[in-house]
């Protein structure tokens, strides 16, 4: 009976797309099929993967996006940097999900695997309420602890010209394709 539950977007793809480019500008690299995440976990065993699970809430917006984006122009950052989108790439997300054990899902978040394991994660209750500049701090902080890559992932004036949607999931029109 559940088998059956559609996968496809629940979010019109094009309106979602700003949200998805935030990302991919500051070095993400999209994961939308759970091969993808396979493959991506199958061919770093060793060194540091922060994976965001983007969202189209107010929080993501609001503070985790423009934070996780923030937190990549320290002098230390990850080894790989990937991306899921939650309610977008639906399967690739519960594959991600079950990558990370010991946390409910939550969306947004991002976790921080060193070695195959998480050693870092921050749920969306770390991210509400808080400015881009204090969830950049915490990822900070975890990078500083477990990663060794030089940062930043882009130039400082490439990320001055990046520019954020504001918007939330409310206010994104339903994508027609979605029988759920």
């Amino acid at each position: 009976m559940f088998g059956n539950i559609p996968m496809a977007p629940l979010y019109d793809p094009n309106a979602v797309q700003p949200m998805r480019d935030e990302l991919t500008y500051v070095g993400f690299t999209e994961l939308t099929t759970p091969e993808a995440v396979d493959a991506h976990f199958d061919a770093n065993k060793e060194g540091t993967t922060l994976v965001m699970i983007n969202s189209v809430c107010g929080c993501a917006a609001g503070s985790a996006r423009p934070g996780v984006a923030e937190s990549l122009q320290n002098t230390v950052i990850p080894d790989n940097i990937v991306t899921v989108f939650a309610g977008q790439d639906r399967a690739a997300t519960d594959k991600v999900r079950s990558k990370i054990t010991g946390f409910p899902p939550s969306s947004p978040s991002a976790a921080l695997f060193k070695n195959g394991e998480v050693v870092f994660m921050m749920e969306r209750w770390m991210i509400e309420g808080r400015d881009p500049a204090q969830v950049a701090d915490m990822l900070k902080n975890a990078y500083n602890l477990h990663c060794g890559k030089t940062g930043p992932s882009i130039s400082k004036e490439d990320y001055d010209k990046l520019v954020y949607l504001k918007a939330c999931g409310s206010k994104i029109p339903k994508n027609p394709a979605f029988q759920g």
